[in-house]
């Protein structure tokens, strides 16, 4: 099918050093049959795709990085349904297979949702990966629904994952929502994203308990190390906390209060192909809709016009510095 552009990592190296990410040509993948194959537009850069490029040992074999993107559709396996050549597509990709850190990837259908026509490639690559881990974490580990009240509280609501759970969550239930963020920037996006309160994380439980008295029912976590004797003292007992971060805490003091512990990861479906694989694609499909409808927003905060090895490696430096509000886009021009 030809060849492409690509960026790829050939061993886990400092993002300051220009071999971490270096530009190659590669053959064009040939979709399988469930698969689309995208020309790719834009994507974003989450912190997976950092902890990839860091991880990854030596290789020959160029690994090419990126999850979340937004694209055309260019061909079709045989066996795809209820999409065509010249959609306009978005998606988080699969951890088992090359990512979208090129000019085309192929991605099985059952996990693509067609974007938002209302926003731009840029806008709408920053959705997939957050939108669905914050949808999981909502709906499918902590089994909120529209009858739900009590008080959530999220940490680092101004993060990729926290300014979609946000939204959510006073989106498609009754609970109180508080966010927790360090700076006045950070407190102000989660304020504007629809927090009914924001308190600062370096100071926890005391702040989390002035904003919420009798403790909270439910807890999203994604930096827990460290942490879990402060959830105890927040978290009611038989309430619920949900972690995306990675690590084995020790969780012995959550045991008194009977507190459930719940780990999400986004890739799961995809990854073990699971019967309900095409759910992933029905969430982007109602992500979608709530995006045409005017109830859900972006979350892109800075877009980069330079879908090379070179702007790779400042966004993988953005999201790095752990200071980043929002996504980070990189657009194909």
């Amino acid at each position: 099918m030809g060849t492409m552009r690509a960026v790829a990592a050939f061993d886990g190296l400092p993002v300051d050093d220009p071999a971490s990410l270096v530009d190659v040509e590669l053959e064009v993948p040939e979709p399988r049959p469930a698969d689309l194959l995208v020309e790719v537009r834009a994507v974003s850069v989450n912190p997976v795709d950092v902890k990839r490029r860091v991880r990854g040992g030596p290789s020959s074999t160029p690994r090419v990085l990126g999850f979340d993107a937004a694209g055309t559709v260019v061909a079709t396996g045989e066996r795809v349904t209820g999409f065509a050549v010249g959609d306009e597509v978005y998606y988080a990709g699969d951890v088992t297979r090359q990512g979208s850190n090129a000019e085309y990837q192929a991605v099985d259908h059952r996990i693509v949702g067609h974007k938002p026509s209302s926003l731009s490639f840029a806008e709408a690559a920053a959705l997939p990966l957050t939108g669905l881990t914050a949808w999981e974490s909502l709906f499918d580990r902590l089994g909120l629904g529209h009858r739900s009240d009590g008080t959530l509280l999220v940490l680092g609501a101004a993060g990729g994952v926290g300014s979609v759970l946000v939204q959510l969550a006073r989106l498609r239930t009754a609970v109180r929502v508080i966010g927790t963020a360090s700076r006045p920037q950070s407190a102000q996006w989660a304020t504007r994203l629809g927090a009914h309160a924001v308190v600062d994380h370096r100071d926890l439980v005391p702040r989390a308990l002035e904003a919420a008295p009798d403790g909270v029912e439910w807890l999203f976590s994604p930096f827990s190390t460290g942490r879990i004797e402060e959830f105890a003292r927040i978290v009611k007992p038989f309430g619920h906390i949900v972690a995306i971060d990675d690590g084995a805490p020790d969780l012995t003091p959550l045991k008194p209060r009977s507190i459930a512990w719940h780990w999400e990861f986004m890739f799961t479906r995809a990854a073990e192909r699971t019967p309900d694989m095409a759910e992933q694609g029905r969430i982007l499909e109602a992500i979608a809709r709530h995006v045409e409808a005017g109830e859900l927003m972006t979350t892109v905060s800075t877009v980069l016009d330079d879908f090379s090895a070179a702007g790779l490696r400042h966004a993988h430096a953005l999201v790095e510095s752990g200071r980043t509000i929002g996504k980070v886009v990189i657009a194909r021009p």
